[in-house]
């Protein structure tokens, strides 16, 4: 029998319990945002495996410092902030060229979609998504974090800010540079401009 969502704990009332140690609403913070914090990993880092140990990891350092957290702003953003910063301390730590574009598109793709398509709209779409996961990849940090945050988290310019640390205008310019840089990079997939 599914839940009603109106009846769940809100993330503060969640936060509250997990600080009167109460470990099962700390699992259920887990579960309720381990989803998006594996995602923003591994669209950070462009490798699955790291992006599931680098949201443990933030998950930890969340519990670790939950007693920091100022309930005047989102668990969600808090949550983020830890994950993105996480995921920069990692890409710093590599070599260059080390773990960023080992995407396999193949283990990514929904075995429902594909039963559905052409093998030729299939091939086109993988190309085109591949390279696109690519392109973000090579982003420079600072405007791929911005933009990862902005396109596919589908974060606010306020709620970057409060991640981030950074002004909403510098987030603004850091989001059209990084799409100006993936639209010259992907033009080559649209022979129209």
């Amino acid at each position: 029998m599914p839940t009603d969502r109106r009846d769940d704990p809100t993330d503060a009332e969640l936060v509250a319990r997990s600080l009167a140690r109460d470990h099962e609403a700390f699992g259920q913070l887990i579960d309720r945002h381990a989803a998006t914090i594996v995602n923003l990993a591994y669209r950070m880092v462009g490798n699955q495996a790291e992006a599931e140990d680098l949201a443990q990891e933030s998950f930890i350092a969340a519990f670790q410092a939950l007693s920091t957290f100022r309930s005047d702003s989102k668990f969600s953003t808090w949550l983020y902030r830890i994950a993105s910063n996480k995921c920069k301390d990692w890409l710093r730590s590599k070599k260059p060229g080390q773990g960023r574009n080992d995407v396999n598109v193949d283990e990514e793709l929904d075995l429902h979609v594909m039963e559905e398509q052409t093998p030729e709209t299939l091939l086109s779409q993988q190309q085109v998504a591949g390279e696109l996961e690519r392109a973000i990849q090579r982003l420079p940090l600072l405007y791929r974090e911005a933009f990862i945050l902005k396109h596919i988290e589908g974060l606010s310019y306020e709620e970057m800010e409060q991640v981030l640390g950074v002004n909403k205008d510098t987030l603004k310019m850091r989001v059209y540079k990084g799409r100006v840089q993936l639209c010259r990079e992907l033009a080559v997939f649209n022979p129209m401009s």
